[in-house]
């Protein structure tokens, strides 16, 4: 099942359309570290990430796993686990995956620059909860609704293409 993204306002999988919103600065082929630009490319998709406390665990073919207080996304380009999920201590730095908004109550990880990543081509690629369509730090985003009727269509082998 491919998901594409038809232009900056439209994600289409199967005959469904979804509005969605994308990076502030528009969609790149040359993706750098805090740009604001959504990576273009056909990407695989990885987990399901979802804020148990929250929301419910959603129904679907892909992995799920839990968010917990003390998950981060590292985006320090010299680290070891740069662009992968990791635990707070006090050697890494990240972006919180537990936050106080609804945003990441869940999201779907895009794997661009997961596998051999290469530093400062970016990091914490997801597909996300939106309400308002507000563009991103370089994410997709959609609305819950949408969000849930699209994890009943996709599976582990599904693909994006931005």
């Amino acid at each position: 099942m491919l998901i594409k993204l038809k232009n900056k306002h439209t994600l289409i999988i199967d005959d469904f359309k979804f509005k969605c919103c994308v990076g502030k600065n528009g969609i790149t082929i040359n993706k750098k570290e805090g740009d604001n630009c959504t990576p273009k490319g056909k990407f695989k998709i990885g987990s399901i990430y979802y804020r148990a406390d929250r929301v419910a665990k959603p129904i679907s073919k892909i992995k799920t796993k839990k968010i917990t207080k003390n998950m981060l996304w590292c985006d320090d380009p010299y680290n070891k686990d740069y662009n992968k999920q990791i635990y707070i201590n006090k050697k890494t730095k990240g972006e919180r995956i537990y936050r106080n908004d609804y945003k990441y109550n869940y999201f779907i990880v895009i794997e661009y620059n997961t596998k051999l990543t290469k530093p400062n081509k970016g990091s914490a690629i997801f597909l996300h909860l939106t309400k308002n369509y507000q563009k991103t730090a370089g994410c997709i985003a959609i609305n819950k609704k949408d969000f849930l009727i699209m994890l009943k269509i996709i599976n582990k082998n599904s693909k994006i293409i931005i």
